[in-house]
């Protein structure tokens, strides 16, 4: 089995190697670099190739969203303190493959790592909690609770066992884009991952079911 390789973007030294620690130990994932800013992390995602990158958002040196933004083609997730309604939509609209607490549990914060890499949108439940809850103290006229027609279309591509990079090219969009979509819907749903976005689409009707003609 090929260990899923990781790249830890954090400038607290003392949080990398808690971070390295708790990964390594899993049989299943392997830390191949630590990066301390966000330049620093783009410069060995080029020369690593990392699966999954786990990277905090404020570093001295260089922003970690604007290190998103650079890394188009690589799963980056957010794992930092912060959990301000801006700081998330920045780092969703950079293209971030999903957004993690600090104090999430080594057991979630591997499982995430895993679902990350099968390409699956990962969100703490107070994150997904505070973009529903954001989108819903929207004023009316702004407001949609329902999905897009962009956003069901990913989930539909989603259901029949597409990865970000084949819906993208399926829809002449960038994987950071599907990524984009695939939160901003389980934002909506109110759930976690994307299987969990597909199961509550079609329970919610916003999916017809498998088999089923639109």
């Amino acid at each position: 089995m090929t260990a899923i390789r990781v790249l830890l973007a954090d400038d607290h030294p003392v949080v990398r190697e808690g971070l390295r620690g708790m990964l390594d130990a899993e049989p299943d994932i392997e830390v191949v670099g630590e990066a301390a800013s966000g330049p620093e992390a783009v410069v060995l995602a080029g020369r690593l190739r990392p699966d999954v990158i786990l990277m905090d958002l404020r570093m001295p040196g260089g922003d970690g969203v604007d290190a998103i933004g650079r890394l188009a083609g690589t799963t980056v997730v957010v794992l930092t303190t912060y959990d301000s309604d801006a700081d998330i939509l920045r780092a969703v609209e950079a293209g971030a493959a999903g957004y993690l607490l600090k104090d999430t549990p080594r057991s979630v914060l591997a499982d995430s790592v895993r679902a990350a890499a099968r390409g699956e949108t990962v969100l703490a439940p107070a994150v997904a909690g505070r973009l529903l809850g954001r989108m819903r103290a929207e004023p009316a006229a702004a407001r949609t609770e329902q999905l897009s027609a962009r956003e069901t279309e990913v989930l539909a591509l989603v259901a029949r066992g597409l990865t970000n990079a084949e819906i993208g090219r399926a829809l002449y969009v960038s994987e950071a884009t599907v990524k984009t979509h695939l939160l901003r819907a389980c934002a909506k749903l109110g759930v976690s991952g994307r299987t969990a976005a597909v199961t509550k689409a079609i329970e919610t009707g916003a999916l017809p079911t498998p088999g089923q003609a639109r």
